[in-house]
C-alpha cells in the first residue's frame, strides 16, 4: 500500500492535475451539453404552450440564468479539455489531425466550432431576443430565430462530438 502512495498518481503530481482536469471537463462538458439538450428538447418546444402572462417568468429569469451557466460551462469545456489534451502532450497533434489523434483531433474541433457558436452567435442573438439588449421588435424575432438555428446546430454538432471524445481510447484515434 506504501508503495501505491509513493510511486501511484498521488505520487504524480502530473497525474494528479491529469485526473482533476479531465474530472473538470466532464462536468463542465456534462453540464453545457445537458443545457444545450434542455433548451432543444425541453424549453425550445414548451414556449408556445406557455401561456403569455407566464413567457416572462421563463424569458426574464429562467433563460438568462440557464444561458449564464450554458455559456460558462462551455467556455470551461473547452479551458479544461485544453488543458487534458496540453497535460497528455497530444493539444497539437490532435488539432492538426495526426494519425493516432484524428478522432480527439475531430472532437475538440466539433467542440470549438460549438463553443464559438455558444458565444458569438447564440448569446449575441439571445441578448436581443430576451431583451436584455434594447432591439425593435423585428431584431428580437430574428435574433430568436438565429439563436435557434445555430443552438439546433449544435445539437446535431453535439452528436459526433460525444462520439469522438468517448471513442479515442476504444478506437485508438483512427
Amino acid at each position: 500500500m506504501v508503495a501505491f502512495w509513493a510511486h501511484g498518481a498521488y505520487g504524480n503530481p502530473a497525474a494528479y492535475y491529469n485526473g482533476f482536469f479531465r474530472f473538470l471537463h466532464v462536468l463542465f462538458g456534462i453540464m453545457w451539453i445537458g443545457l444545450l439538450y434542455y433548451f432543444n428538447f425541453v424549453q425550445i418546444p414548451t414556449m408556445p404552450k406557455v401561456p403569455a402572462e407566464l413567457k416572462p417568468g421563463v424569458s426574464k429569469y429562467i433563460a438568462p440564468e440557464a444561458l449564464f451557466w450554458f455559456r460558462y460551462a462551455a467556455l470551461f469545456t473547452v479551458i479544461t479539455g485544453l488543458l487534458v489534451a496540453w497535460l497528455n502532450g497530444y493539444v497539437h497533434e490532435a488539432l492538426a489531425f495526426q494519425p493516432g489523434f484524428r478522432l480527439i483531433g475531430l472532437g475538440m474541433w466539433l467542440a470549438l466550432i460549438m463553443a464559438f457558436n455558444v458565444w458569438f452567435l447564440i448569446w449575441p442573438n439571445q441578448k436581443r431576443a430576451l431583451g436584455i439588449v434594447p432591439a425593435e421588435d423585428a431584431v428580437k424575432a430574428k435574433s430568436a430565430t438565429t439563436a435557434m438555428i445555430f443552438s439546433r446546430t449544435n445539437t446535431l454538432l453535439s452528436i459526433p462530438m460525444l462520439y469522438c471524445m468517448v471513442t479515442q481510447g476504444a478506437l485508438g484515434g483512427l
